[in-house]
């Protein structure tokens, strides 16, 4: 303990943020009864019992939770970070260290994770193939899609290849996480003109020269029926829109409690943004981001991405002091995110919807 004192001052007690702040007493010469007191972290009730009972609605699958974990918080602190205190940093989220250390074993058996023992501590961090696979599903999560579509599509034909039965499942799931949909057996099509995330789609699965790719243009108005309805013989449109209420009738509560709140509990925080990001993760990898013209009217993805970037915002500050104090890299504390992390939803940091 440190004490300080300005003339008849009393002492100023410090003790470390991880175990909260104590009141600050200032005095001044000539008044002893003046004194300003710092507002300390507190858990929210509300938000408490939300998280007790979402993890209790639906149980969380670990392997899942702990690629949320990597992608969303660790990636950008440099994406590698000391096993035990990854399991403490998860232990509020309802997985236990057996639970941790079996999961983080299959995922370095699916070459999602490596592994780099540091005397008797283990390091994890992604392996290339994992971080190119987070950057598809990420790019969707965080980047804005509101394209000006003109008509464009983009087919694969996988039918007729060199690929193996094995290659071309790999690539069909990866093409469907991309937002591609099934217009024939062995045809893809998506409408889109980007071909940068095809192309990497194709490379990493080393299907670039072993099948067709194509270029369309629609013809026709956009607003034809034939068109309309190839969207909903290829994408299940109803069931995503119903994912979509349900997530934002799930978070409005918490939306609005954090709206509240003055100096939200940091640990709570980090339960939210993970929370968050990891339903909205599941929605949004059926979602294929199709462009506003082959739509319905009015959406409820667009208010889901509004819903999960006002979230964010607000639990953001507090759950990187959370991630700060809790994990730690081979080389000490865990650094500082990365500056595109505040680049997520089109700039977050310090902002309040």
């Amino acid at each position: 303990m440190s004490t300080l004192r300005c003339g008849i001052a009393r002492p100023v007690r410090c003790l470390p943020w991880r175990y909260g702040l104590e009141p600050l007493l200032v005095s001044f010469p000539g008044d002893i009864s003046r004194a300003q007191t710092l507002p300390t972290p507190m858990k929210s009730r509300l938000l408490a019992d939300w998280i007790a009972n979402l993890l209790e609605e639906r149980p969380l699958r670990a392997n899942s939770l702990i690629i949320t974990i990597y992608g969303d918080a660790i990636a950008p602190h440099g994406g590698s970070v000391w096993l035990g205190s990854f399991i403490r940093l998860v232990e509020p989220l309802g997985l236990n260290a057996r639970m941790v250390r079996t999961s983080v074993f299959r995922l370095v058996r699916d070459q999602w994770l490596t592994a780099n023992p540091v005397g008797r501590r283990s390091f994890y961090s992604l392996t290339a193939d994992g971080i190119r696979r987070f950057e598809h599903a990420y790019r969707r999560i965080y980047e804005e899609h509101n394209p000006t579509w003109d008509g464009s599509w983009q087919i694969v034909l996988t039918s007729g290849s060199t690929l193996t039965t094995a290659q071309r499942d790999a690539l069909r799931r990866e093409l469907l996480w991309e937002g591609f949909g099934i217009v024939a057996p062995g045809v893809l099509a998506h409408p889109s003109a980007d071909s940068a995330p095809l192309i990497d789609i194709l490379q990493g699965n080393a299907a670039f020269d072993k099948v067709v790719v194509l270029q369309a243009q629609t013809l026709g108005p956009f607003a034809s029926g034939p068109l309309h309805e190839l969207v909903r013989n290829c994408w299940n449109l109803d069931h995503i829109a119903a994912e979509y209420q349900r997530f934002t009738d799930r978070f409005r509560p918490v939306l609005r409690t954090l709206k509240t709140v003055t100096n939200a509990d940091p640990e709570q925080c980090f339960a939210v943004r993970t929370l968050l990001i990891h339903e909205f993760r599941r929605v949004l990898l059926r979602d294929p981001l199709l462009p506003q013209q082959l739509l319905p009217a009015d959406w409820p993805g667009h208010a889901a991405r509004q819903m999960c970037r006002d979230i964010y915002t607000l639990s953001q500050g507090p759950a990187e002091e959370h991630l700060l104090a809790t994990l730690e890299t081979a080389a000490g504390p865990l650094p500082p995110a990365a500056p595109y992390f505040y680049a997520r939803f089109g700039g977050i940091r310090g902002a309040r919807p």
